[in-house]
């Protein structure tokens, strides 16, 4: 790893310019006249095919501590399913992302808004010399360029363009990420928002994105499915499994027609379970050899083991 003093020289040993149709992303294409004149990179792997399979992680430098976690947990798990993540090497989410990505072992690409051998904020030369010697730090401007204001608003077009989708977290009304993400959505790709909490100003940003065309994440795994291919899907959500979910459909409709406090009778039962009495007795007792009811008198009730989740969701009746 170069140290924090490495001068210039260093810095470029091993910076080119892609100039030939094989090392350029044809997705920076879609942005029209606005398409970059050329790009300098700093790192040996290729860009090109690196941005086929690629998701900007993007969002507020004043982050919380639960948007730099979120930010971490979706680049390790994005590198993991083998995704090129993709941010601006700012301090707070765009940080969070990298480091989750190079902890992962995985890959990272850092678009610069000045020349790629200046790493800018300074503070982060060690994260973006660790992404050069891991990943890809790609500018637009040659080497020796400073960042303005203006710069970044540009550079964020290049991430949007580069990559399949753009994942916001955290970000206030008026952010950079917001800008990321409208231009994403202009050019066609998947706009991505990790929820959080209402009372929170960075949130606002991302909530507003989400109220329009962009898609609720909560994990590498929800990306991954909107961005993939076929058969990246994301595991299937629900609830604890209930007993009454492993039952046999008849006894199960006739456990579900049970009141959760007091007993009831056997044809309250049945009427409510919209069977015949003999049918309802014979399911009660059948409940009641399985632990899941009750006789109460004349009436049955449901027992503390019936409402309880099942462990695993793998036992069963």
């Amino acid at each position: 790893m170069l140290p924090e003093s490495a001068g210039p020289d260093a810095l470029r040993s091993n910076t080119h310019r892609l100039d030939t149709e094989a090392e350029w992303p044809a997705q920076l294409d879609d942005l029209g006249d606005a398409r970059p004149v050329g790009l300098w990179v700093r790192g040996s792997a290729g860009l090109r095919l690196w941005a086929l399979r690629s998701v900007a992680v993007v969002g507020a430098r004043a982050c919380t501590e639960y948007g730099a976690h979120m930010a971490a947990v979706l680049g390790a798990g994005l590198a993991e399913r083998g995704w090129v993540v993709v941010s601006g090497g700012a301090y707070g989410v765009d940080g969070a992302a990298h480091r989750g990505a190079l902890g992962a072992g995985g890959a990272t690409v850092a678009v610069l808004a000045c020349g790629v051998d200046r790493p800018y904020p300074s503070g982060h030369t060690q994260l973006i010399t660790r992404i050069a010697e891991q990943g890809l730090v790609v500018g637009e401007l040659p080497p020796g360029e400073h960042p303005t204001p203006s710069r970044f608003v540009l550079r964020n077009r290049v991430i949007a363009a580069l990559t399949r989708g753009t994942v916001v977290v955290e970000a206030a009304y008026r952010s950079g990420a917001l800008v990321t993400a409208r231009s994403a959505q202009r050019l066609g790709r998947f706009t991505m928002g990790v929820p959080g909490p209402v009372t929170s100003a960075l949130s606002a940003g991302v909530h507003e994105l989400l109220r329009g065309e962009a898609v609720l994440v909560s994990d590498a795994a929800e990306v991954a499915e909107l961005v993939g291919g076929m058969g990246e899907l994301a595991p299937e959500r629900r609830g604890p499994v209930l007993p009454r979910d492993l039952l046999e459909p008849g006894a199960g409709r006739v456990l579900a027609a049970l009141p959760a406090r007091d007993p009831a009778g056997t044809e309250e039962i049945a009427r409510r379970a919209a069977t015949s009495t003999d049918d309802a007795v014979g399911r009660l007792y059948e409940l009641r050899a399985l632990g899941y009811v009750e006789r109460h008198g004349d009436g049955w009730k449901l027992t503390r083991q019936a409402t309880s989740p099942v462990r695993g969701g793998r036992e069963r009746c």
